[in-house]
């Protein structure tokens, strides 16, 4: 996801995309905690399945891959465009960069399975603790990976660079698909078939 990053956030400096990396992180965070704990819960309440967030997440991912599989060149839009104001840029912090593109409907419906299987096991502390700590290391992952993905970047070059991006972007194309699709499989009249 880091070229995706610093595709959405092209019109960033570097202190906003420091920034950045660290909310998305937390926020992440956050999301991925809420979802083992009480996601189960915030779907009943508004009548929604794990097979509503896959299939409508799936659709935002695979509408933002497509997007960015139609860009441009990077560099030469890099070249010509001027950094926007840091406000603007970090209202993008949740939607779209923390959800759905870095902790999406695959992630959130896991974290969902695994909070209510966890609540139905003896070890419900062991069990709460061990997720906590799952999520923290992806929290930092996602971090490192944002914080440092300029610099990891430079070392491939422009072209490089580009080539990277859009397979990244068609990754995340393939990836919402995939989503759909498995959302699609859990419907009651597909999946007897």
């Amino acid at each position: 996801m880091a070229p995706i990053f610093l595709r959405l956030t092209s019109d960033a400096t570097e202190r906003t995309r420091a920034k950045l990396a660290w909310q998305i992180a937390t926020g992440g965070f956050v999301l991925m905690a809420v979802s083992l704990f009480i996601g189960s819960h915030i779907l009943a309440f508004f009548g929604l399945t794990i097979t509503a967030v896959q299939i409508a997440g799936g659709l935002v991912v695979m509408t933002a891959g497509w997007r960015m599989l139609q860009q441009g060149n990077d560099a030469r839009v890099r070249e010509q465009q001027s950094t926007a104001p840091e406000d603007s840029i970090m209202r993008r912090a949740f939607f779209p960069l923390t959800m759905p593109l870095t902790v999406g409907p695959g992630t959130i419906s896991v974290a969902v399975t695994l909070g209510t299987r966890g609540a139905e096991t003896k070890r419900l502390l062991m069990t709460a603790a061990g997720g906590l700590l799952a999520a923290l290391a992806v929290a930092a992952t996602i971090y490192l990976s944002y914080r440092f993905a300029t610099t990891v970047l430079r070392w491939l070059g422009e072209t490089g660079t580009d080539i990277f991006m859009r397979l990244s972007a068609f990754i995340l194309l393939c990836l919402g698909v995939q989503i759909v699709t498995n959302g699609i499989a859990t419907l009651p009249f597909i999946g007897r078939y």
